[in-house]
């Protein structure tokens, strides 16, 4: 079990993790990359593959050049091998499917565990909204990589 004051240091940020929060993560490519609609896809489809398995996903958005994630892990799962999980999953089936080479997402995540006093609703509206803020589109259920919609 992991304690508040256990960090897990991966290069510069420190990562708290702490069982049974919630966290959210935001996963951004290396030089803000682009994702292709395919590559979109294949990272949303990663998420959802691992949902119910090792962790619970209250949503999921995966725009242009990064992806904001909020999930509660399971017991048996920190942040760090969830992420490490999607990353390389997903990376290895976009270079397959897009014929690319090499690592897709930066080696750090901006993670933050949601407060007590936060609401999770207002966070998940947040993450739903990325998408018209970034003027893709005109609401939330419009965006294709959007889970739930």
């Amino acid at each position: 079990m992991i304690g508040w004051d256990t960090y897990a240091t991966r290069r510069h940020l420190p990562h708290l993790q702490k069982q049974g929060k919630t966290y959210f993560v935001t996963a951004v490519t290396i030089n803000r990359e682009f994702l292709s609609s395919c590559a979109r896809s294949i990272v949303l489809e990663t998420c959802l593959r691992d949902h119910t398995f090792a962790f619970w996903l209250h949503v999921v958005v995966v725009m242009p050049e990064h992806a904001h994630l909020i999930f509660t892990p399971y017991d048996d799962w920190t942040l760090s091998k969830i992420m490490q999980r999607l990353k390389g999953s997903s990376a290895h089936f976009i270079n397959e499917a897009c014929d690319r080479r090499g690592p897709l997402w930066l080696g750090e995540s901006f993670d933050h565990i949601l407060r007590s006093d936060e609401s999770l609703s207002k966070k998940v509206e947040y993450v739903r909204q990325n998408p018209v803020r970034r003027g893709l589109v005109a609401s939330p259920e419009e965006y294709q990589w959007l889970w739930p919609r």
